[in-house]
């Protein structure tokens, strides 16, 4: 009876983390061909999302918001700086911190992407009721509804 349960257990219909893992994968690839346009790939495109709310950010703090390391956030911000949309540079305050700012082709990028939301809006046939509840789910679980 035992092993019933578990074979249960482990059907793909019966996981949480596949329709979060397919439905992400949905949506991110959206955005693929506005962000190619502007040749970002997303996960660029969410650190411009921070930067464009909060210029001159700590890459601690900019790695918490995204819930990226720092093997991750490195390269990405080395790419972004090496064309010219962002600098990085020592918090005088402690040399220990490094600060990311946009630069002014980083600033002016804002106008180039701000209908990708509105666009990416149409593609997700939710009510606002619907999405608004997800959206809500969603960041109970980013806020410690998950054990560590």
């Amino acid at each position: 009876m035992e092993e019933k349960i578990y074979d249960e257990m482990l059907k793909l219909d019966n996981q949480l983390c596949f329709p979060l893992y397919a439905a992400s994968r949905q949506v991110v690839s959206l955005y693929t061909p506005y962000l190619k346009e502007l040749g970002l790939t997303y996960t660029q495109y969410i650190v411009f999302l921070v930067l464009w709310e909060t210029d001159g950010i700590p890459v601690g703090e900019l790695g918490r918001r995204l819930y990226l390391d720092n093997g991750t956030l490195t390269p990405l911000l080395k790419k972004l700086e090496a064309s010219g949309y962002v600098t990085r540079s020592r918090d005088t305050a402690d040399e220990r911190v490094v600060i990311v700012s946009l630069t002014e082709e980083g600033r002016n990028l804002k106008e180039k992407a701000k209908e990708i939301p509105l666009k990416i809006g149409t593609c997700i046939r939710l009510s606002e009721n619907d999405a608004k509840a997800l959206y809500e789910i969603l960041h109970k679980l980013l806020g410690g509804a998950i054990c560590e």
